[in-house]
């Protein structure tokens, strides 16, 4: 196979399978990601449909009990493990090289693992429908209620071997970003100079990397309370319950700025550029999601107000919910300043940035009432609970990066999305997320729980049942014109430039699609927005050299093997400890060829 970019030949061409299979181009790892992600979300998709329409009218019988709560719970795993937080790192693997000027990641065999072990940990946690039985203790998993005495099946079993597995695949692209990021920026290209996004993605990428080993610790306490008789979490046996909450919450609330983080990014990269006009308040917008990372490891206890912490640390909690509202504030703010007295493109990405606001600050409202212990004990465990999330993590997440597939999909592809198409599938998906999400403020205020399966007439609750239900199916429809508006332009001719919405940074400085190598000659950066201000002088890419010949990593299968090694020991960890064994001699095997394979 070919090492060098340019004008080097390659000897043998690999079939096109095996190249995606092999390879280390944080490009096509992104895609890989994305395409994956996106898969998960429809399937996530799928289980809310189900779930909505079991619960579409009173003494609903479409689906029993049982799967009902493997449903709900494997929808809430589905979509922020294996949706959210992939579509996330789909653009963290494409931008960030082309952000910072630098040709790859700092690690690219590494960043190829870590896709291999997310695939085989979404895999073990979706499969489990059909080989024991789904997790069905909700997200959070709360113990003891996960243990073997009331969940005497593997389904929790799965839920803490996939997301230990799905866990390393985060912790090794966190790190993996972060070394990129501080280490192989463009000459000229300071802290201050980056984009937003990579600062959200830096700030995200620490979050994980400080709260990850929390709940793997958590996973693994759980998984010994289940399998070898330990007793963390039996009270019976002098365990505490409460240790699960926190050390859950810990991670917990981090995750949700993981959730929501880049997509305050792809917005604070897309509505400067819709509005012509640079971003209002670069350093407060940096420095505010900044403080929401570190102040977001200090609110995990507003989760926990019913289970009678006590006076002081209710107060304690309380503050801090309240003072995290505040950076937020600061970024909507911000957003609303740089469209002021713009020149607005009203194009499906901005549609998709500025419905991330309105959502998005629905979702904080409701968040920042939970600050209160006293209402918190109200809306807690009821439907208001989830209609704050959604509006945060659908609202939110999901609406950022439909506007980030819709900014950047020249660049990835070289063709634009159809923005007739796509303007229909965004009302169509504003007008369905606020049909099925909030009436179920309503239903969380007249009382009706979460996680119940059915329900009885005359409580109140049919009427924004039956509507939440049919929002669903229209917000479903929404997505499906998406998906028939990406497979219509991929069958496109290539026509958008190098620069189609006149960004001002450096992805926008190659070719659309970029060459594997990003830039034929690594770009000096001397502004903020370099394609904007200084335009003589703000970057410069001398010309193309007439013998191009780049050294690029060559393609490698161990981290395929690795991750196949892995998750052979999460099935032993299921099934039979031989097999965990063989999957040990697989990561032994593979760690050692990594060891000694050329990297010429």
């Amino acid at each position: 196979m070919a090492t060098a970019v340019g004008t080097v030949g390659q000897a043998t061409q690999p079939s096109k399978i095996w190249s995606w299979m092999t390879t280390v181009d944080h490009k096509k790892i992104a895609s890989l990601y994305g395409i994956t992600g996106f898969t998960f979300f429809l399937i996530g998709g799928i289980e809310a449909l189900l779930v909505r329409t079991q619960l579409a009218v009173p003494q609903g019988n479409v689906i029993d009990a049982d799967l009902y709560n493997q449903l709900f719970s494997t929808h809430a795993l589905t979509m922020i493990f294996l949706a959210i937080m992939p579509l996330g790192a789909s653009f963290f693997n494409y931008f960030i090289p082309l952000h910072i000027g630098a040709r790859d990641v700092a690690f690219p065999r590494l960043n190829m693992l870590g896709y291999w072990m997310y695939l085989s940990g979404g895999l073990l946690l979706t499969l489990s429908f059909f080989f024991g039985g789904a997790p069905d203790g909700g997200w959070f998993g709360y113990a003891p209620l996960s243990t073997e005495t009331y969940s005497p099946g593997r389904n929790m079993d799965f839920y803490t071997v996939s997301l230990l597995i799905l866990g390393t695949s985060s912790l090794i692209a966190s790190l993996n970003f972060i070394v990129t990021i501080i280490n192989m920026r463009a000459p000229g290209m300071t802290m201050m100079r980056l984009p937003v996004y990579m600062w959200m993605t830096l700030v995200v990428s620490f979050l994980l990397v400080l709260s990850l080993p929390v709940v793997t610790v958590g996973m693994i306490q759980l998984y010994f309370d289940r399998n070898f008789g330990t007793n963390f979490f039996l009270p019976a046996e002098g365990g505490d319950p409460l240790l699960w909450q926190h050390i859950f919450w810990i991670f917990g609330h981090p995750e949700v700025y993981v959730l929501i983080l880049p997509s305050m990014g792809i917005v604070s990269e897309v509505i400067p550029v819709m509005s012509r006009k640079p971003l209002f308040g670069y350093a407060a917008i940096v420095f505010a999601g900044a403080a929401i990372g570190v102040l977001g490891f200090g609110v995990w206890s507003h989760h926990m107000f019913t289970t009678g912490l006590g006076t002081v640390p209710q107060v304690v909690f309380s503050a801090s919910t309240m003072a995290i509202g505040i950076p937020t504030g600061i970024k909507i703010f911000n957003w609303l300043g740089t469209m002021y007295g713009g020149n607005i493109r009203f194009n499906t990405a901005m549609y998709f940035a500025v419905g991330f606001i309105a959502l998005f600050t629905i979702g904080g409202i409701s968040g920042v009432m939970h600050a209160s212990p006293a209402v918190d004990t109200q809306h807690q465990d009821t439907y208001f609970v989830v209609a704050h999330i959604h509006y945060v993590l659908f609202g939110g997440a999901i609406m950022g990066i439909f506007s980030g597939i819709y900014f950047w999909f020249p660049k990835m592809t070289g063709r634009f999305l159809g923005e007739s198409l796509g303007k229909l599938s965004f009302w169509v998906i504003f007008v369905g997320m606020n049909a099925t999400f909030f009436p179920m403020h309503f239903l969380g205020i007249s009382g009706m729980p979460r996680r119940i399966y059915t329900y009885e007439e005359g409580m109140g609750w049919d009427t924004w049942n039956m509507v939440a239900t049919i929002g669903s199916y229209i917000l479903a429809f929404g997505v499906l014109l998406f998906v028939i508006n990406f497979f219509k332009s991929m069958r496109q001719p290539q026509t958008a430039g190098d620069n189609p919405w006149n960004a001002p940074t450096l992805e926008w400085a190659t070719s659309s699609p970029p060459p594997e190598h990003n830039f034929d000659v690594v770009p000096e950066v001397h502004d903020r927005d370099p394609l904007w201000y200084n335009r003589d002088h703000g970057i410069e890419l001398p010309a193309r050299p007439e013998h191009l010949h780049i050294h690029m990593p060559p393609p490698s299968y161990y981290p395929m093997i690795l991750a196949g090694g892995v998750l052979l020991i999460g099935l032993g960890l299921l099934a039979h400890l031989g097999v965990a064994v063989a999957g040990a001699l697989v990561v032994i095997y593979s760690v050692w060829g990594w060891a000694l394979e050329p990297t010429d």
